[in-house]
């Protein structure tokens, strides 16, 4: 009988993952082995996405909180608070996102207009989550306030910052969004910069939510094409960008992030972060165990 043997494959913070033979053959990874076949890979892909790119797979997911605002002015403001405060355990992020929103009442945009920094510092001044204090909070909103003043949305902001050079970049739009953002004060944790190196995941997931538009992502923003976007990336993702052999990096910054995003891109190069989501509940629903997809992809079930 054949032994089998695995390969380890380390993660940025220590743990590790196991890859087998058999699967690094059958998915033809890039590690002497062909890559699988595109289209059968987009096939699979797409019938992961018509099946679980459903809205009664979102929860729990701080992007339920974008539903209830149609206003974009307002969804704008919902999605970057909710995408930043996106770290640690998830009962706990949409405990605390949901406090902010009911403190900035139905129009969190009319809330920033309408209030002043006195006032906001007070409002938030006991709220705490994690590395959060209220004080940072507090910074953020009031970023966001002098972004609409002086810009007249997010949107707006960082559409100056994307198309600054003559062209469309992606990292140039965030960059300039977070340095308007934290004019007013620190935000500390809950701001990323990509020229720093990580994968700015929250950054990436906010420009998702905003820039897509399906039945799960509400979209909001028409300016920017879903081709431009990055995949955001945490660790379901890194795995999963392992596994398709889209990047064999050892710690998931914004190298590998750009990495797994082209992979997905030369599959399908209009929207590559459209799997994303549909992705990522395995691993995040506890019904969806991670095997369960990789048992698909190598034709074991069927969905």
């Amino acid at each position: 009988m054949q032994a089998v043997v695995e390969v380890k494959i380390k993660y940025g913070d220590g743990r590790g993952a196991f890859i087998s033979p058999e699967l690094c053959e059958v998915m033809k990874l890039e590690t002497g082995v062909e890559r699988m076949d595109r289209d059968l890979l987009r096939r699979k892909m797409d019938k992961v996405y018509r099946i679980y790119n459903q809205r009664e797979y979102v929860h729990p997911d701080p992007l339920e909180f974008l539903y209830g605002y149609e206003d974009p002015g307002d969804r704008e403001i919902v999605a970057l608070i909710a995408a930043l405060m996106a770290y640690g355990r998830v009962e706990q992020i949409l405990t605390h996102v949901e406090e902010i929103l009911e403190i900035m009442g139905p129009s969190p945009r009319n809330y920033l207009i309408s209030n002043d920094e006195k006032k906001i510092r007070l409002d938030f001044e006991n709220f705490l989550y994690r590395f959060t204090r209220g004080s940072q909070i507090a910074a953020l909103l009031l970023g966001i306030k002098g972004v609409l003043a002086d810009f007249g949305s997010l949107d707006n902001c960082f559409l100056h910052g994307f198309e600054s050079g003559g062209g469309y970049d992606i990292l140039k739009g965030q960059s300039w969004l977070i340095q308007q953002l934290s004019r007013r004060g620190d935000p500390g944790f809950l701001t990323a910069h990509p020229e720093k190196g990580s994968a700015c995941k929250r950054n990436n997931l906010f420009l998702r939510w905003m820039v897509r538009r399906d039945r799960v992502d509400p979209g909001g923003w028409s300016a920017v094409s879903p081709a431009h976007l990055i995949v955001p990336l945490d660790t379901h993702m890194y795995r999963m960008g392992v596994m398709l052999g889209f990047t064999r990096r050892r710690q998931a910054n914004m190298k590998t992030a750009l990495e797994v995003t082209q992979g997905f891109r030369d599959l399908i190069p209009e929207d590559p972060v459209k799997y994303d989501f549909c992705l990522t509940r395995f691993g995040i629903r506890r019904e969806m165990e991670p095997h369960l997809l990789k048992e698909y992809l190598l034709d074991r079930i069927s969905l």
